[in-house]
């Protein structure tokens, strides 16, 4: 049975898209995390944050949250650890202290200078494995899969799990 007929009826945990993409990130990501915690000792989420700050120029700690697709708890944790490290700088908005906008320090700006190449390096020898035909039809693919997730989520979001209550057994 070929990938695209088992994606589309799983009968095993390995005839899961989903299983199969985090697979891939594991397998490629793993280089990229072990670059960053290895060479820069920051660590995946701290990345992710580098390089969204780098687009920006600056942002606010809940629109860095929606960026990067991470919870509140998560990011502040991560801002914190960043802010520590030096490679953001949090400025309080004239008015209101509460408000703050975050944008990397020129510490964070030469590492994602110097990261960021190497990290596009991995990217370009990945994708080389893919002819151009192949890669821009994976490319419409994943449009349309994240457009219908984001169209599955709208409709009917899933419960969110209860982190801060402790677990129970299960009945």
């Amino acid at each position: 049975m070929t990938d695209s007929l088992r994606w589309r009826n799983p009968a095993v945990l390995d005839d899961l898209f989903l299983y199969h993409l985090a697979r891939l990130q594991a397998a490629a990501g793993s280089r990229v995390v072990r670059l960053c915690e290895g060479r820069y000792g920051i660590t995946r989420r701290e990345w992710r944050m580098l390089g969204l700050l780098a687009e920006a120029g600056q942002l606010q700690p809940s629109q860095l949250a929606e960026q990067a697709q991470l919870d509140r708890t998560r990011t502040s944790r991560t801002i914190t650890a960043l802010l520590a490290k030096g490679l953001v700088r949090r400025e309080s908005q004239a008015g209101d202290a509460r408000r703050a906008l975050l944008r990397l320090s020129d510490t964070g700006r030469a590492l994602h200078a110097e990261l960021f190449p190497q990290v596009q390096a991995i990217n370009r020898e990945l994708m080389d494995a893919v002819p151009e035909d192949e890669l821009q039809a994976m490319a419409r693919a994943f449009t349309r899969i994240r457009e219908r997730a984001r169209a599955m989520d709208a409709s009917s979001p899933p419960p969110k799990a209860p982190r801060n209550r402790k677990r129970q057994a299960p009945p």
